[in-house]
């Protein structure tokens, strides 16, 4: 990593985590396999920026753990890279194997449980279709109905957001700039 850290992908440590690393990882890594719409792909940065503010909006009390958790749930990415789903289904279980050490390890790195429950990993799951979703309307070419037919997506496309994709550097720094803001509301609420 650019920290000077050496990621072991088999048994990944919690030391060897550093968030400036997952911010420039997810913002240089895009979603729809870079097939979006505009002169700047849609980072996965941006995505997981996006499923914060979905949670929050489904969930207005959530803890900011339930949010960091939101902001991380796809920061294994950092260093497998978004698979379109496709491809996920034929590489199979030890890829999703693989995803799970990383996201368990940043968890932990971050304060968070190694494992969400149950409810929290569905409400974030919901919100991450929901993003996808509009996503695949307003940047990937796809109709509403294509969303349900072709992606086979239960969630609707929001309507009243506008995505923009943006720069590299500008999602790197919008990603680290709401990690820390989610950081702070942490510590505040342990108090």
């Amino acid at each position: 990593m650019l920290s000077g850290r050496r990621l072991n992908l088999i048994e990944p440590s919690p030391l060897d985590i550093e968030i400036e690393d997952i911010a420039l990882g997810l913002a240089r890594n895009t979603r729809w396999n870079g097939q979006t719409k505009g002169p700047h792909a849609w980072s996965v940065a941006q995505h997981s920026d996006f499923v914060v503010e979905i949670v929050r909006s489904l969930k207005p009390k959530a803890s900011a753990k339930l949010l960091m958790a939101a902001k991380l749930h796809d920061a294994s990415e950092y260093v497998t890279h978004d698979l379109i789903t496709p491809l996920k289904a034929v590489v199979g279980d030890v890829f999703k194997e693989l995803e799970n050490r990383l996201t368990r390890a940043i968890f932990v790195r971050f304060g968070l449980p190694p494992v969400l429950s149950p409810q929290d990993k569905k409400l974030i799951k919901k919100a991450d279709h929901i993003a996808a979703a509009t996503e695949a309307v307003q940047l990937a070419g796809f109709s509403d109905k294509e969303c349900r037919t072709v992606l086979r997506f239960k969630e609707q496309p929001l309507k009243t957001v506008k995505l923009t994709p943006v720069p590299v550097a500008e999602a790197e720094r919008r990603f680290l700039e709401g990690f820390q803001k989610l950081e702070q509301a942490i510590a505040l609420e342990a108090r």
